[in-house]
């Protein structure tokens, strides 16, 4: 079955965001091992589109709801947010952080804080906002976070070589499940 980043996740990973999977922040962008892309087989792609083509309607805010909700100090839940792609920036500012250099799982905390632009009404998202999140709320931003920077980016018109209909495939998996 597969996802869309605009509707709930039916799973929450529980890996790091960008990190865990493979070897480094980008890593999940990498055509996972056993995919008929890695293997030379299955389908064949479309042909790329030329570089100065315009993309179609490219989004870069999808809006996502919590499952619990982070609880501010004075007691009120948020639950509803947006989170935006991640540039090349978002990725490696924080592998200078001296918390992510002293421990790396700390990676997808301020990873987050960088991208989550909305959550309920508060002002600003920080790091220390995404830290403060109950466990299930940070394992479902992460898997939001693959979903929209990986997953929704790596799909490829295919032709059915029996019956030769168009379709699209996704290429890349999100390790639970391998959508």
């Amino acid at each position: 079955m597969r996802r869309t980043a605009a509707g709930a996740p039916e799973g929450s990973a529980r890996a790091g965001v960008g990190a865990g999977a493979g070897t480094g922040v980008g890593a999940a962008l990498a055509v996972p091992p056993g995919s008929p892309a890695a293997a030379g087989g299955g389908p064949q792609a479309a042909p790329v589109a030329p570089a100065d083509a315009a993309p179609r309607d490219l989004r870069t805010e999808f809006p996502f709801e919590l499952p619990r909700g982070y609880v501010d100090e004075s007691g009120t839940v948020h639950r509803d947010g947006v989170m935006r792609l991640s540039t090349a920036r978002d990725e490696l500012v924080p592998l200078r952080d001296v918390r992510v250099q002293e421990n790396p799982a700390y990676l997808s905390v301020v990873l987050l804080g960088r991208v989550i632009a909305r959550l309920g009404t508060l002002s600003m998202v920080h790091d220390g906002i995404v830290e403060n999140m109950f466990a299930s709320d940070l394992a479902f931003l992460q898997d939001f976070y693959r979903q929209i920077n990986a997953e929704g980016h790596t799909r490829a018109a295919v032709q059915c070589p029996h019956c030769s209909e168009p379709f699209e495939v996704e290429l890349g998996g999100s390790r639970l499940g391998e959508s």
